[in-house]
Formats: C-alpha cells, structure tokens, sequence
C-alpha cells in the first residue's frame, strides 16, 4: 500500500504548481517517478491508476497538473506552451530531490501523448533523470498537423491563428475553442469519437473543455521527436499504440528506428487513447518493469 498527499512547490514568474505525491510503504530513500499528462489533461483524468502501479511497486510517484490546468497555478487559464510546461517539469524533478524520502539518483520520467513529447526532450536535456518512459508520445506537430487536418481547411485554420494574434497584438485576451466535440459546426482540436469520450467522461469539476487557439498554433510547430537521438545514454522505453491516428503510429516507430541504445519499444493494440482504458495493464506494466530495471 502507499500513502497519497497534496503538494504544491513553485515554478517561476510566482507560479505554483500542485499535484498529489505517492509514498509506498516502507523506509526510503525511494526511488521516484515523476508524471504529467498529455494536451488539456489534469491528473484526475486515468493517471491515478498508473501512479498507483508505480507505487505499489515501491517508488514514490509525483504527478503534477502543468501550470494554467487543474490545481496548478498560471494565466492564462487553458493555454499551453510547450516550452513552459517542460521548463516548470524540471522543477518538478528539482522538487522531488530536495524531498527526503527520495533517492535523488534514481529518479525516472513517465510522459505520455503531448507531454510523451516533453518526456523526449527532458530525457535528451537534464542528466538527472536515470530512465525515461514516453506513452504514445507526439512526435511532430507538422507531420500530425499533414495527417489530421483536411487540405482544404488548413487555408482557414491559418486565418483563425492569424485573427487571435492581431486581436492579442491589440491587448485582447487569446481567444479559445473547445478541447473535443461532436459537432462539426464547433471549432474542437479533436473530434474523433474516443477521444471525446475520453476527455468528456473522466473530466473532473476542475476541468473545462477549453483550450486556448494559440496552444493549437504552438502545438504545429513542435517538434519533440527531433530530440530522439539525443536521449541515450539515459534508457528509453517507447510505449506506442498499433493504431494510433492523433500521435501516428508510423511516426512513432519511424522516431523509435532513429533512438540509440538503450531503448525498448512495447507495442500494444488500439488506438491513442487504448493505454489509459483496456490495454492499461499492459502499458503500466511495461512502464513499471522499465522503471524496476533502472532504478532498482
């Protein structure tokens, strides 16, 4: 069994960051993970389950909303910058070793969809982490963009990027659209079926299905997975899904050929959102075995 507690520490420009800490049973120091999730996500929202996992196999488990979601602190509500959310993440790193309880040299990174994308990064950029976990990560937001939207929209899509950044030039708020919806008349980032359940059916009541236009504009031109090759020495476990159409699977494994050793690939089936929902067993499991391996 482990314990869960609330805790917040600070990121910078007076931000705070909250989230919940896993603590197993027994005397530590523990090894540690630290977790976050993906595009408009909070912790409420299927990552308790895997930082039970994590837990429950002996590491303590920091799982923080990113800054402007959820219980976190930041302004504007619902608006992501990539850069950001992987700048306040290496506090979060630097808030778990100034804990205690954990073994500060045996701490590994879980990210997955957007912020798989961020787990790259920090995997290639700070040395402190011992071993890396990216779940059905982004890799580019180009090549997604080509596969996602229709060519004929792209035109319009642009416009709408253009109007909010003339209208925040002008000292106007950024403007939103929805995070997920079903109806074709509502500007939405996703439409596909499971990803509105997904979002719509584990929000909690700190959640709002609103994302802000320019976290759309930024995610087109991130590019995590140029950071892959960069990752190693530090081991790297791709978990990626065998029908994915928002990450791409083929865009995945492309990324996974172009990693150097150590690395592992655990392909499951389904499509993006199958790791958090019935292939959750063999997602966690890969994750946590990695985990055991290289922190002990």
């Amino acid at each position: 069994m482990a314990t869960r507690e609330d805790v917040e520490f600070a990121a910078d420009s007076g931000v705070t960051l909250r989230g919940w800490l896993y603590t197993p049973d027994g005397t530590g120091p523990h090894p540690a993970i630290t977790m976050a999730h993906g595009f408009a996500g909070v912790k409420e929202q299927r990552l308790a389950q895997f930082a039970d996992v994590f837990a429950e196999a002996g590491f303590m488990v920091l799982l923080h909303d990113h800054r402007s979601f959820g219980e976190s602190d930041g302004t504007p509500r619902h608006d992501i910058d990539p850069w950001q959310q992987i700048k306040d993440w290496r506090r979060a790193i630097s808030y778990l070793e100034s804990r205690p309880e954990v073994d500060m040299n045996r701490i590994g990174l879980w990210g997955t969809s957007y912020s798989g994308g961020h787990a790259l990064v920090l995997g290639a950029t700070d040395r402190r982490l011992r071993c890396v976990v990216a779940q059905v990560p982004t890799i580019s937001g180009y090549e997604q963009g080509l596969r996602r939207v229709p060519p004929d929209a792209v035109a319009r899509l642009n416009e709408v990027f253009t109007e909010d950044e003339r209208a925040q030039y002008r000292g106007e708020p950024p403007r939103t659209q929805a995070i997920v919806s079903s109806d074709p008349s509502v500007p939405a980032s996703y439409r596909a079926p499971d990803a509105v359940d997904f979002y719509l059916d584990t929000a909690p009541e700190n959640w709002e299905n609103k994302i802000t236009i320019r976290s759309n504009y930024a995610a087109r031109m991130y590019e995590p997975g140029s950071w892959i090759t960069r990752v190693s020495p530090t081991p790297l476990l791709l978990v990626v899904a065998d029908r994915d159409p928002i990450t791409v699977t083929d865009l995945m494994l492309s990324a996974y050929e172009r990693a150097l050793e150590p690395k592992a690939l655990r392909l499951i089936e389904g499509g993006h959102f199958a790791p958090y929902l019935n292939e959750f067993p063999a997602a966690s499991a890969a994750a946590r075995d990695w985990f055991k391996l290289h922190l002990g």
